[in-house]
């Protein structure tokens, strides 16, 4: 039975080896049961370790080492000598000492910038390695994490929302209970954002067939119209584009979130003004080549680039941009980058960054593609216009942007607020009926939840539409339409056709 730390490495693609102190070999993973094959058998670190690796007082030395990775050598499984870059992690496991050994290869298949003297592209493409499998690993912890603390909220949100239905409204601690749910609630949107940008097995029916220039003039005409700063925008889109396979609403939200720190940075340079670009090109690589992480075998590619001349990014973040939790602004959590390397990671394609301080900063998105061209089509489909006054309700004023620029391009009158008790103030205010709501269920204050109630009791002929990404969706909103996050344009357009078709 596999401990639980080699067990979330398991589908790594490196060895990962647990070992005491005293040099037993207590757990392995498949990729190291694979390379070192029977050396495994004698539980012995010395049977597999070669020079320093295997010498009398290194495990014991582990415990004092400062360098997180470091290159070691290892005897294989035919008797080769293999050196690897190794992070070793010294854990407490039960009362008991263990060394956790990843062996990250050196040799991966890339090139580099033209120029370089070989020993420094060898060195580049080893960095570029090791920070893409420390990356990988992170993902695949970051995974793990989400699912047991989205299981554990689950349990907590389940009890809690049924001992507040068991309370008379007067009760001493509703109000308490009340408090704990929406902030399990809150907890529960951070656990889903994890599993969202985690690796996780790609959902081959979830995917569409399509062309990327359709996501990227709604995502920049997004950002066109509610960011008010003096920004100037330089689009050149792929006539000819590839064919991509995608998920529609994830990959949306990744460039979102791109574009999203571009402007930003424009608003923390220097300057009053600021250029973003967007750009979408066709790639066909016949020789393997590299591109800062993203390692790009023979075929075709659709290369997006957004690039921005704001404020740039110190040497010293650039190589931990894509970490989770890591940020360098204040008030953030630290995972959009984190967010868009798993999606697009997920899409087997791969995310690079260039930036220099003061001088902007280059994302170059790259995603396998097919030779096959796709139409360009527009961006609504004439089916799915319509008429009505919407309100869309959202604590996060990136969606509620989205929202309204998506609604009234179809059609719609759309009125918006960020708040629950904005949007009651919205329906007070407005003398013509709001036929549908659309509301976030999970917001500070007053939640979703409480403002369906009091807007079906004060205007019973509004529609409603839940609009969440927390886990507890079943038993809050079964009675109203779901409106799941992420979604795409299509998706929340088909959704408000069928509110409207249907009767209260």
């Amino acid at each position: 039975m596999k401990t639980e730390v080699v067990f979330q490495l398991e589908g790594a693609p490196w060895p990962a080896l647990l070992v005491t102190l005293g040099g037993v070999i207590e757990d392995a993973n498949s990729a190291a049961q694979a390379f070192f094959g029977a050396r495994l058998e004698a539980k012995e670190f010395s049977a597999i370790g070669e020079g320093e690796t295997a010498a009398s007082g290194f495990l014991a030395l582990c415990q004092q080492l400062s360098t997180p990775i470091m290159p070691l050598k290892f005897r294989a499984r035919d008797g080769n000598v293999t050196t690897f870059h190794t992070a070793i992690s010294v854990l407490n496991l039960g009362g008991t000492r263990y060394c956790l050994f990843q062996l990250y290869p050196l040799t991966l298949v890339g090139g580099a910038a033209a120029g370089k003297p070989a020993e420094a592209r060898g060195a580049s493409i080893e960095i570029n390695a090791v920070q893409k499998q420390k990356l990988d690993c992170a993902m695949q912890l970051t995974r793990t994490v989400a699912l047991d603390f989205n299981n554990a909220l689950t349990t907590i949100l389940g009890h809690g929302s049924y001992v507040i239905g068991q309370m008379e409204n007067n009760h001493k601690w509703r109000f308490s209970l009340g408090e704990i749910e929406k902030a399990a609630e809150k907890a529960a949107e951070i656990a889903n954002d994890l599993a969202s940008f985690s690796l996780e097995e790609k959902d081959k029916k979830s995917q569409v067939e399509g062309n990327l220039n359709v996501l990227m003039r709604r995502a920049v005409q997004l950002f066109q119209t509610s960011n008010g700063k003096n920004i100037v925008w330089s689009e050149k889109f792929e006539k000819q584009m590839y064919t991509v396979h995608f998920e529609e609403a994830k990959l949306q939200q990744a460039f979102v979130k791109i574009l999203e720190n571009a402007v930003e940075a424009i608003g923390g340079g220097p300057q009053l003004n600021g250029q973003i670009s967007v750009q979408t090109r066709n790639v066909d690589v016949t020789d393997r080549t590299q591109d800062g992480v993203v390692q790009l075998t023979r075929g075709a590619y659709v290369c997006v680039e957004i690039a921005d001349d704001g404020c740039g990014i110190e040497v010293s973040a650039l190589s931990r941009v894509f970490e989770p939790f890591f940020t360098t602004k204040e008030g953030h959590r630290g995972l959009g980058l984190a967010w868009v390397y798993g999606i697009v990671s997920n899409h087997g394609g791969g995310v690079a960054m260039t930036s220099q301080p003061g001088q902007g900063t280059s994302v170059r998105v790259y995603l396998p593609a097919v030779k096959k061209i796709v139409e360009d089509r527009h961006l609504v489909d004439a089916k799915l216009s319509g008429e009505g006054t919407i309100l869309f309700v959202d604590d996060e004023d990136m969606l509620v942007a989205l929202g309204q620029m998506l609604l009234s391009t179809a059609g719609y009158k759309v009125l918006t607020a960020n708040s629950a008790e904005r949007a009651l103030e919205v329906f007070e205010q407005n003398r013509e009926p709001i036929h549908l709501l659309i509301t976030d269920m999970v917001m500070p204050k007053m939640n979703g939840r409480e403002l369906i109630h009091r807007v079906k009791k004060s205007y019973p002929e509004t529609r409603i539409i839940c609009s969440t990404a927390c886990v507890r969706t079943a038993t809050t909103v079964q009675h109203f339409n779901l409106l799941s996050k992420p979604f795409t344009a299509q998706e929340l357009l088909r959704l408000v056709k069928t509110a409207f078709a249907t009767a209260n």
